[in-house]
C-alpha cells in the first residue's frame, strides 16, 4: 500500500465512543466497519459470533439502547454514543443472567450456534414485557436461525425466565 493510499484511509477513518457493557470504548476505524467486528477484533468480546454477514442468523445479535440489533450489518459509525450490550455484559459463569440460567435449567443448547442471538433477543423482549404471551416469544425469536432444532428447549427457557417462581407452562 502507498504511502498516499494509507494517507486517504487515515483521513477516511473516524473515532468513535460508545459505552459496551458499562464501560466507555473509543475506536478508531472506517466509519462502515461492521460493528461486530469492532466487538471481537478490537475490544475481544466473543459472545456475539460472525454466522451469516447478513443480518439474517441472528448469531451476532448484541443490544443497542435497549433493542436487540445484528452486528455484523451495523455500523461503526451509528454506535457512536449508544449503549451496546453483549452476552459479556449481562451475566458470568458465577452468576449468570436469569435467562442465561433458564437456558441452562431447560438444557435449550446443542450446538451453540444460535445461543447468542437467541439470548440477547430474549433479554431484550424481556427488558421491554416482562411476562410475554408464547406467541409472543415465538414472534420475537423467529428471526434467529437455529441449526440443530433446540426449538421447544429454547421456547421454554424464556418462558422460564419470565416466569421465574414457577415452572414453565407446558410447550407443544
Amino acid at each position: 500500500m502507498t504511502a498516499e493510499i494509507r494517507a486517504v484511509q487515515r483521513v477516511a477513518e473516524k473515532t468513535v465512543t460508545f459505552m459496551v457493557n458499562g464501560q466507555t470504548s473509543t475506536v478508531t476505524a472506517m466509519p462502515d466497519t461492521p460493528l461486530l467486528l469492532i466487538l471481537r477484533n478490537d475490544l475481544h468480546l466473543n459472545g456475539p459470533k460472525y454466522g451469516c454477514g447478513l443480518g439474517e442468523c441472528g448469531a451476532c445479535t448484541v443490544i443497542i439502547d435497549g433493542v436487540a440489533a445484528r452486528s455484523c450489518v451495523f455500523p461503526l459509525a451509528g454506535a457512536h454514543g449508544r449503549d451496546i450490550t453483549t452476552l459479556e455484559g449481562i451475566g458470568s459463569r458465577e452468576r449468570p443472567h436469569p435467562v442465561q440460567q433458564a437456558f441452562i435449567d431447560e438444557q435449550a443448547a446443542q450446538c451453540g450456534y444460535c445461543m447468542n442471538g437467541m439470548i440477547m433477543t430474549a433479554k431484550a423482549l424481556l427488558d421491554r414485557n416482562p411476562h410475554p404471551t408464547e406467541t409472543q416469544i415465538r414472534n420475537e425469536l423467529s428471526a434467529n436461525l437455529c441449526r440443530c432444532g433446540t426449538h421447544l428447549e429454547i421456547l421454554r427457557a424464556v418462558m422460564r425466565a419470565a416466569r421465574p417462581h414457577s415452572s414453565p407452562d407446558p410447550v407443544k
